[in-house]
């Protein structure tokens, strides 16, 4: 057995009952790339205070990743990861959707106030009245 598959076995006995790296942990280590390069950005701009202010968030940062990385605490971590997935599929969604309202020229989109769902009608009906689907008020709209 060589060195390199000793180290590897070592460190996963090490890492068992660990949370490791999850989605959070990733978005949390990118976050942590772009804090770094704005910090070499000040660096080289000498601006100082930021630099220090910069590298005291890295360093906090660094701490909350880690962290997570080797706590023992996995239903409060899987909790954490989950509630992170959940509002960035929640934001990632809505980007998407809008995306393909915007792309799309035969129709016209309204927000009802009430219940905020989104009622599509057909472009060049002129002044109409919508009734929401969902729950029933009425928008008044030009098309």
């Amino acid at each position: 057995m060589d060195i390199f598959q000793r180290i590897g076995g070592a460190l996963a006995r090490f890492m068992y009952g660990r949370n490791g790296w999850d989605q959070l942990n990733q978005a949390l280590f990118r976050g942590y790339l772009v804090l770094w390069a704005a910090e070499l950005l000040c660096f080289f701009m000498k601006k100082e205070m930021a630099v220090h202010i910069l590298e005291g968030v890295l360093f906090f940062l660094m701490l909350v990743i880690l962290f997570r990385a080797f706590s023992r605490n996995l239903s409060r971590r899987r909790t954490e990861n989950q509630k992170w997935v959940n509002w960035y599929c929640r934001v990632k969604n809505r980007n998407a959707g809008a995306r393909a309202r915007h792309a799309d020229k035969e129709h016209k989109y309204f927000t009802c106030k009430s219940c905020k769902a989104i009622c599509r009608v057909p472009v060049g009906k002129g002044k109409i009245v919508i009734t929401c689907p969902k729950c029933g008020a009425q928008i008044n709209a030009k098309t």
